[in-house]
């Protein structure tokens, strides 16, 4: 590839903000020449060792984000708080000048993705014992962002999963009430979606919470779930630490809820 194209190619495979490994440039067909010479040039600049941006403009945490998704062999989003955020379900969501972006995905992150200097903190959310591979493609459940024009898009869960996958992290990183508070603003989720999401989900304890803080909250969806449909498991779990049986769903609540 002579110089010029491999410099055409370069700016359409590595938009201003993202990055690239040097494995990924390579399968582009740039060759490992081009990008050492890119780097001593300075068109190519260092995040992290084998990691690169163009020279324009730092990464944001965004395009690090698009730039994995892109790059992975695997299925990965945002999830969780993060993407009831992007949703617009904001109202109970912590705020900080850097953020932390939840991403959820079967297989662990790449090491550079927390050494990259952006923004916002990374934090790796497991799914294999939260959801099948098949519910982590399914479009049905995904959103898109456009965080810059014509750029690739930010892939993340919609409003229901979202919300599932906050319940899995109570009560580690997410508290009852916030859970709770969270839960009281979303009156208008779609009740197919949560049916198959119940269906699907690996975790008793995210179903069993998710049927507790549904029945506090008596949302109109709620009365189109039969519990007995879900596979709710069997015996007592305990969630919260020092908290009182539940008896109905079977999990230990804060005593004061």
């Amino acid at each position: 590839m002579l110089n010029h194209e491999a410099g055409k190619t370069l700016k359409q495979r590595l938009p201003l903000g993202m990055v690239a490994t040097k494995r990924w440039l390579q399968e582009q067909g740039l060759s490992l020449h081009y990008i050492d010479n890119s780097v001593r040039r300075e068109a190519l600049v260092v995040a992290v060792p084998g990691v690169y941006y163009r020279d324009e403009t730092r990464p944001t945490w965004q395009g690090v984000v698009a730039s994995l998704q892109r790059m992975s062999g695997c299925p990965v989003h945002v999830g969780g708080l993060t993407a009831l955020e992007l949703s617009g379900v904001s109202h109970y969501v912590q705020r900080s000048s850097k953020p932390t972006i939840a991403i959820y995905s079967p297989s662990k992150l790449p090491t550079w993705i927390c050494r990259v200097n952006v923004e916002a903190t990374f934090e790796w959310h497991g799914t294999k014992r939260l959801w099948p591979d098949s519910l982590m493609r399914n479009q049905q459940f995904l959103r898109h962002h456009e965080w810059s024009a014509g750029l690739p898009r930010i892939t993340y869960s919609c409003v229901e999963k979202a919300y599932f996958e906050v319940l899995n992290q109570v009560p580690k990183s997410v508290s009852f009430e916030h859970a709770d508070a969270l839960l009281q603003g979303l009156h208008n989720l779609s009740p197919r979606k949560i049916d198959t999401l119940l269906k699907d989900c690996l975790n008793i304890k995210v179903k069993r919470l998710f049927f507790w803080l549904s029945e506090r909250n008596q949302h109109p969806w709620f009365k189109y779930l039969t519990p007995a449909d879900y596979g709710l498991g069997t015996g007592k779990r305990a969630v919260a630490v020092d908290g009182r049986l539940e008896s109905k769903w079977q999990i230990t609540v804060p005593k004061e809820m």
